[in-house]
């Protein structure tokens, strides 16, 4: 019984998890940001359940999808170096 009941509140928690809203964001640096400031905060997107989608080399950031908690968590992390973080849209020359 009890292990029953522990696995519906696992799987509950898993699906709970998951079901939280997800933003394709764009998080850049000031190009003086030291490469601590940026790991520390991709490894809070990972650890809140967020993906790192891509590292750039030519500018200080990276692409992720995160929950809207993790982004904010992101946004006060550095004192000295505030992330600049923006929706990822498709940008055209076209209409």
């Amino acid at each position: 019984m009890k292990l029953t009941l522990f696995a519906i509140l696992a799987l509950a928690t898993v699906v709970l998890s998951a079901a939280k809203p997800q933003k394709a964001v764009i998080v850049s640096y000031p190009d003086d940001t030291p490469d601590s400031v940026i790991n520390s905060a991709m490894d809070a997107i990972k650890t809140a359940g967020g993906m790192i989608t891509h590292e750039y080399k030519l500018i200080k950031g990276f692409a992720a999808t995160a929950p809207a908690k993790a982004l904010e968590m992101v946004q006060t992390m550095g004192n000295d170096y505030h992330a600049v973080i923006e929706e990822d849209q498709i940008a055209s020359i076209n209409n």
